[in-house]
């Protein structure tokens, strides 16, 4: 998704005017706010609508990462079914805070990220949590597992569960130190690089691999 991503090829972008990105951002913002409010009753059914708003934007919004050749052959994008077993509530551990992490992009140069702190998943492990340090912030949870790169599993180079600078999270329940953030693996998703080669992706460290199979969310 073109707004997900923090560089892409210049002359790639080209096409697709400002005010296209800004409606994409708007529309994706938007789109999270009623799933949050639709997953308070019943996560599957928010999870539905997000899959089909996606795969809306996907096929018709300018600022698509897919190709007016691939939008033309698009007919979905290959998204596992709701399990409620990968929806957690987790709290922030301040293990690992304060590390730094860089990554260089085509566009914005040596973009930097540091730790916050830590997710630690019942019986899947730990994942890493980044603030962009940089105009607009940002939490940014990356993660990969045992599926990346398998036939019929998840994009090689990993997925995103959280990234709050444009627009996906999924809530905190509480406040301060007994605050739980709402972790649902059934809306990860696939940064914009795994259908467009033209744009730049952070993508996980060792801190955000996990050794299990993630089952859920979007496919590859």
């Amino acid at each position: 998704m073109a707004d997900e991503q923090y560089g892409a090829d210049l002359e790639s972008l080209a096409d697709i005017s400002a005010i296209d990105i800004a409606d994409w951002r708007l529309r994706t913002f938007a789109l999270y706010d009623t799933v949050r409010k639709v997953a308070a009753e019943d996560p599957a059914e928010a999870h539905s609508l997000w899959r089909h708003e996606r795969d809306r934007m996907f096929a018709t919004h300018p600022a698509s990462a897919l190709s007016a050749r691939d939008k033309s052959q698009f007919s979905g994008l290959k998204t596992a079914d709701y399990d409620p077993i990968y929806r957690f509530y987790v709290p922030l551990t301040l293990e690992g805070a304060g590390r730094e992490m860089t990554v260089e992009t085509a566009t914005d140069g040596v973009v930097r990220f540091v730790r916050l702190g830590t997710f630690d998943l019942p019986e899947l492990g730990q994942l890493g949590v980044w603030k962009l340090h940089g105009y607009g912030g940002g939490i940014f949870v990356p993660f990969r597992d045992a599926t990346a790169g398998q036939p019929g599993g998840t994009y090689g180079a990993g997925r995103y569960l959280l990234d709050t600078i444009k627009g996906a999270f999924h809530g905190v329940h509480g406040s301060g130190a007994g605050a739980e953030f709402v972790l649902d693996f059934n809306f990860a998703y696939n940064p914009s690089c795994a259908y467009n080669e033209a744009w730049a992706c952070p993508l996980p460290g060792p801190s955000n691999r996990l050794a299990v199979e993630i089952p859920v969310g979007e496919l590859y």
